[in-house]
This record gives structure tokens, C-alpha cells and sequence, in this order.
């Protein structure tokens, strides 16, 4: 598909309005980014009495923020999805959903890493100093997807899936580290460390990508969408039921 050429041209003078999208998790969010502002917003938080997935969610999320900021699908100047790493279902949800948009309305896709979502967030509710945010992403056990990134929202490290123990970041003993996401919780014992701060409630939000997709449009980072895929950073692997189907 071929990105129309004025949008590409915009991207270089003008702020966006940007639909974001984010599934990587047991959150579901949708926000509408107008010149780098968060203008509007839904977010549906993990609940396992409610039944309601992604898959149903995300249409009426995204129609709804459509419709408050009183355009339509086609005049978005792009569409960014949280890339991941995450759940592999909730990215194929966000992906497809993303694509459909982007296909409809000849509207380029945007790409951000989920790690750096859940930075955004940290960095934002955090008043004091520190010198890195750890984001984490529960994978199984004791095992998170992770990476090191700054207070300009710049990524230190490679992102990796790290099994922690009582040595892990022990390099890093003597820096303030902001550890955050739904991966941080279960390393809060392991990793004993004053400099170490653990924060609550920090999770990837589309609130939280407007910034991220802004400076994407600006500086012209668009993905190719035909043949874009989830950074899921780890294969998927399928486990089969242990009851029995008789």
C-alpha cells in the first residue's frame, strides 16, 4: 500500500492527530492524540467477573473516541499501535484492528514499543529523582520482558527476556531505579536494594503513547503495513488442555 504523499509531507510541518491503540496486556486501551495531547480517551482495566475480551472492546473503544473528537477514520493523520513486546493474543487483537484502519482510510501505521508506553507512565507519576526506569512485563515465573531507559524516554539497553534473581541489576546498585509494569510486583522481594523504588499502578495506556506516536509522525517513522508484525520477542508456544475431552 502506498501512503498517501501529503500525509508524508505533513508528517515533516504539523502535529498529528493520531488514533492509539494499545492491547499488550490485561489492560485495553484507545486514545486520540491531537498536536502531542492526549484529547481522548478509554481504557477498560483487567476484571476477571467481566467476560467482555479485546476482541469486543477495541471496535467500540475506538469508535467511540472517533465520534467525541467529531471526525471520522479517514481523517486521521495515522494510526499507532503498542507493538510489544506483551500477550501474544492481545497484540494479534491490537494489530489487526490497526490494519483494517490503516487499509480503510490510506492512513500510515505507527509503531511503538510497549516497554517505553509503560516508561511514559512512570515518568509521569513519579515526582522524585531517579536515574532509570526499569519497565517489566510479566512473562512466566519469574521471568520479565525488560530494558533500562531514561528520563527523556530513550532506551539503554535491548529490550529481553530476563529471569531475575537476587543478582540481577546488580550492576546497578548504586543508581535510583524506577522499577514499573505488571512484571515489577513479583521481583519486589527478590530484588532487596534502598536504591530500588517499586512503583504501583503502572501499566501501558494509550494515554501514555501520545507522546511516543507524536515524535514517531514528526520524525517520519512509519511502518510498512503490509507486512508490519507484533514484537512478541518470544515465540508463541500452545499448550494443550489438561482435561480431559471425554
Amino acid at each position: 500500500m502506498t501512503i498517501s504523499l501529503k500525509k508524508l509531507i505533513f508528517a515533516k510541518k504539523f502535529m498529528a492527530r493520531i488514533l492509539n491503540i494499545e492491547t499488550s496486556t490485561g489492560y485495553c486501551s484507545v486514545s486520540i492524540g491531537n498536536n502531542g495531547k492526549c484529547e481522548h480517551l478509554r481504557v477498560s482495566v483487567p476484571d476477571d467477573s467481566r467476560k467482555s475480551s479485546h476482541s469486543e472492546l477495541l471496535a467500540v473503544f475506538a469508535k467511540e473516541v472517533i465520534d467525541e473528537a467529531n471526525i471520522k477514520a479517514s481523517d486521521l493523520d495515522a494510526v499507532c499501535i503498542s507493538g510489544g513486546p506483551g500477550s501474544y493474543t492481545g497484540l494479534r487483537i491490537g494489530t489487526s484492528t490497526c490494519k483494517g484502519i490503516c487499509f480503510g482510510g490510506n492512513i500510515p501505521l505507527i509503531s511503538v514499543n510497549t516497554l517505553l508506553v509503560i516508561a511514559a507512565m512512570a515518568k509521569a507519576k513519579y515526582n522524585g529523582q531517579y536515574d532509570m526506569i526499569v519497565p517489566m512485563i510479566d512473562a512466566r515465573r519469574m521471568e520479565v520482558y525488560t530494558t533500562l531507559v531514561d528520563s527523556n524516554l530513550k532506551m539503554l539497553a535491548d529490550v529481553e527476556a530476563k529471569i531475575i534473581d537476587s543478582q540481577s541489576f546488580a550492576e546497578y546498585a548504586d543508581k535510583k531505579l524506577l522499577f514499573c509494569g505488571n512484571g515489577a510486583p513479583k521481583c519486589k522481594e527478590v530484588l532487596e536494594n534502598q536504591n530500588f523504588i517499586f512503583l504501583d499502578d503502572i501499566y501501558p495506556s494509550a494515554e501514555f503513547m501520545v507522546e511516543l506516536s507524536e515524535d514517531a509522525f514528526r520524525n517520519g517513522k512509519f511502518e510498512n503495513l503490509a507486512y508490519y508484525e507484533p514484537f512478541y520477542l518470544k515465540e508463541f508456544i500452545a499448550t494443550t488442555s489438561k482435561k480431559s475431552l471425554f
